[in-house]
């Protein structure tokens, strides 16, 4: 059957813009592509202007050919770059990942407006600088967050960890990466410990306590001063409750049925542990109720083992309240309980300073933002205290919420 010249004819017509444009589209993108020392800049930004205005109306296939071949470059126009890393990740993955020209700036810029899938991208560069990691941790995407967490040539503020430990909170499996990160700092592990896992924990206690010799010894003679105030300045009180070295309240002893803690515990053993017997163990142990109410319901337990520690308990008094909270510490005779036997190794490993600071920092950031007044909304210097006090953040995050007895 012969062909119709006409229509022949109306093919190539058809055919031939087509072939003009990509080829012009592909020789735009070889001049933008060029090295510094092959094109003045002012031929470079025309050409890249033109070469924009044809990737609007560009098919997928050559977006994906543009933004591959100037994945290499470091001299592209900006704009064109930005373009391709906001087009489908198809076309932007390579570029996103790897292409070198685009700043701190273009990044925040394509994170703010793409996608997840752009996120993560993102995050698998090879170097993340801090206002990048502020942006993939405001979006939230934790797929983002796991892979940029993994990157040791990702640099992260100290709001974005704030931010991070927060996250953690209902991300339980970040825990494990953050506390490997340089940038944890010992208040973010010690809020983290109440929601982290058993081997998490047991890192927290080992690699984050510390023995505070420094401000005891910087400190102590403040002791005396206030006293002879006769401690009648609460916001003095409350510091001086994480420095002091003493770690049993001696007072206590007057105004409780018990002659010590151990005897304490040795009728909570007997009778069980109640909430009368919980409170006295706390008085006497120098911590507030709401920080023994928390140690004691604590279902890891690893916070008994650091309580024991702090207050000079001998070992058996450790098995003594494990037994009065009706937890299991032998599967039979002189075998431990596997659970039981961990807390015990805690005890152990740790120094006495060490659990003492731990228990102090505790019994500090959990009760000192208690019995607080309503934060006056117009008051600017309230305000501020609420964003940036660290006892605040912690009472809210183990309590949902500051409470008020």
């Amino acid at each position: 059957m012969a062909t119709d010249p006409a229509l022949l004819l109306s093919e190539a017509a058809a055919e031939t813009p087509r072939r003009a444009r990509n080829t012009l589209l592909r020789r735009l993108i070889d001049v933008v592509a060029m090295p510094s020392s092959r094109i003045p800049p002012q031929d470079r930004s025309m050409a890249g202007d033109v070469l924009l205005e044809m990737l609007f109306d560009a098919e997928e296939e050559e977006r994906i050919f543009c933004a591959r071949r100037l994945v290499p470059t470091q001299e592209a126009p900006r704009r064109v770059l930005r373009y391709l890393g906001m087009c489908s990740i198809e076309v932007a993955r390579e570029l996103l990942e790897q292409n070198e020209s685009l700043d701190d700036s273009d990044l925040n810029f394509i994170l703010k407006r793409s996608t997840p899938l752009h996120a993560e991208a993102i995050a698998r560069r090879k170097t993340l600088p801090p206002s990048v990691c502020d942006t993939l941790v405001d979006i939230g995407h934790v797929p983002a967050i796991e892979t940029m967490l993994k990157s040791r040539r990702s640099f992260i503020s100290e709001t974005s960890m704030d931010d991070l430990m927060e996250l953690s909170r209902a991300n339980e499996h970040l825990c494990s990466m953050l506390i490997d990160r340089d940038e944890m700092t010992p208040n973010h592990a010690m809020t983290m410990f109440w929601w982290s896992n058993e081997d998490d924990r047991r890192k927290i206690l080992m690699k984050f306590s510390a023995d505070r010799a420094e401000l005891i010894d910087v400190c102590g003679d403040i002791f005396g001063l206030a006293a002879s105030e006769g401690w009648s300045d609460p916001v003095t009180r409350k510091t001086l409750q994480l420095i002091e070295r003493r770690q049993r309240n001696r007072a206590a002893i007057e105004r409780s049925p018990y002659d010590s803690l151990e005897e304490a515990i040795e009728a909570a053993e007997k009778q069980g542990l109640t909430r009368d017997s919980a409170q006295e163990i706390g008085h006497l142990a120098g911590i507030k109720p709401v920080t023994a109410a928390k140690i004691l319901t604590d279902p890891g337990g690893e916070a008994i083992a650091v309580l024991c520690k702090a207050t000079g308990l001998k070992r058996h008094y450790l098995m003594r309240l494990w037994v009065a909270m009706k937890r299991p510490a032998e599967i039979g005779p002189g075998v431990l309980h596997p659970h039981y036997e961990r807390i015990k190794e805690i005890y152990e490993m740790m120094s006495v300073a060490k659990a003492q600071t731990t228990l102090r920092y505790w019994n500090w950031s959990l009760s000192s933002s208690f019995n607080l007044k309503p934060v006056n909304m117009d008051d600017e210097d309230a305000n501020r205290s609420h964003q940036f006090s660290s006892s605040m953040r912690t009472a809210r995050l183990v309590f949902g919420g500051v409470s008020k007895d």
